[in-house]
């Protein structure tokens, strides 16, 4: 003889679903916002950084053209206490130039590595993003499906049917054995 199934509380299921719909509703964002931000980091390398860098390096030669030129100049005049000076803002504009040169440098390593370093990543976080748009929202679907037929379940069970008053009209009922006939 089968025996019917022992619905006794809804309610744990439908507490795990509205948890599964918050954490949805939470995650999802938290994902495009993280893919927003890898975007915007690429972008602020290849542009932003390129552009600044580039345009401090033409300064700073600039700078050091100007520097050379007055050491230059005031070699030709020959006052001492002013070549000491002059050397030192030449040296200073030197470090300037190197130092913008070698930012290029690293900006334009930073571009060849970027995608290396973080697609795989990306990837991982665009597995999880299909994950919560089409697998957890199947999920919330059959969870409200499950819900729905347990409660209908329960509403016509013989447990049910005998809370109620009802003894033997439940179609979920077994039925007799050999022996009982």
């Amino acid at each position: 003889m089968s025996s019917p199934a022992n619905v006794r509380s809804l309610e744990a299921v439908e507490a795990f679903r509205a948890n599964l719909i918050v954490y949805i509703s939470r995650a999802r964002p938290a994902l495009e916002e993280v893919s927003g931000e890898v975007m915007r980091t690429r972008l602020w390398i290849e542009n932003d950084q390129r552009t600044h860098w580039e345009e401090q390096l033409r300064q700073r030669r600039r700078q050091l053209e100007e520097a050379q030129e007055a050491l230059f100049s005031a070699r030709l005049s020959s006052l001492g206490h002013e070549t000491s000076l002059n050397h030192m803002m030449v040296h200073r504009a030197k470090r300037a130039l190197d130092e913008s040169e070698l930012k290029l440098r690293v900006l334009k390593k930073w571009r060849r590595d970027f995608d290396g370093r973080v697609q795989p990543m990306v990837k991982q976080m665009e597995k999880l993003h299909t994950v919560l748009c089409q697998d957890m929202v199947h999920a919330v679907a059959f969870l409200t499906q499950t819900l729905s037929i347990l409660a209908a379940y329960a509403e016509k069970s013989p447990a049910a049917a005998e809370h109620r008053g009802e003894v033997g009209s439940a179609p979920f009922a077994a039925t007799p054995t050999e022996q009982e006939k």
